[in-house]
């Protein structure tokens, strides 16, 4: 204890990730919306204010390989149980780094309030912006511990032309200079992987978040 989940996702940003020695490091939840787990390389790291024995004894108790414990599906399962939450995938975690000047797609920012795609967004970020170009959006806000996260949609019949990496890059261009921008991938969705991989977002780790369940209201 004693750390603070900012502090390992900025360190993880610039390539120092914590000791790879199959541990886990429970560290308080930076918000009462933001409860989950990380697997970094051969750690893990779960944001929570549950009792952190009842962690390592939990994830301790399962008949399987120390380092999956925390990504296991009885884990997950009595995490959100105990927590009354619930989760939608496991999802890969990714990070790039702000880049200057202005984006390449011709934007066009949006202010509707109720676009499905900024109601979802709401429900696990703060402060939503989002942009529109022609076959697709692209969303921003202030996610997990503060960080900044995006999140790209296209419309099916723009999908194969390179817009899916375009939107990721110019996101890189809408943040505050100097610092990271995050994004979520499910791991089976191979099309969004390669676009972000393609806009400079390498992988982190691996990422569960348990939602509050009015967040699913």
């Amino acid at each position: 204890m004693g750390q603070m989940l900012a502090d390992i996702l900025d360190g993880a940003a610039r390539g120092r990730f914590p000791e790879t020695d199959g541990g886990t490091t429970v560290v308080a939840a930076p918000s009462g919306r933001d409860t989950g787990v990380i697997a970094f390389t051969a750690h893990s790291v779960v944001f929570t204010d549950e009792d952190p024995e009842w962690v390592h004894a939990t994830a301790a108790a399962l008949d399987c390989d120390a380092l999956a414990a925390t990504m296991h599906p009885r884990f997950l399962a009595a995490f959100l149980e105990r927590t009354g939450r619930t989760t939608d995938t496991i999802d890969l975690l990714t990070v790039a780094s702000s880049l200057p000047g202005q984006p390449g797609p011709e934007l066009r920012e949006a202010t509707d309030p109720v676009h499905p795609r900024v109601v979802r967004a709401r429900r696990r970020r703060d402060g939503v912006r989002m942009w529109e170009a022609d076959g697709g959006v692209l969303v921003l806000g202030r996610g997990v511990a503060g960080r900044w996260e995006v999140a790209v949609e296209l419309d099916e019949d723009a999908r194969r032309r390179g817009l899916g990496r375009d939107l990721a890059t110019a996101a890189r261009h809408l943040v505050p200079p100097g610092g990271p921008l995050w994004s979520q991938q499910a791991a089976g969705n191979a099309r969004s992987i390669r676009a972000f991989q393609a806009a400079g977002f390498r992988p982190v780790g691996s990422e569960v978040l348990l939602l509050g369940r009015q967040e699913e209201a």
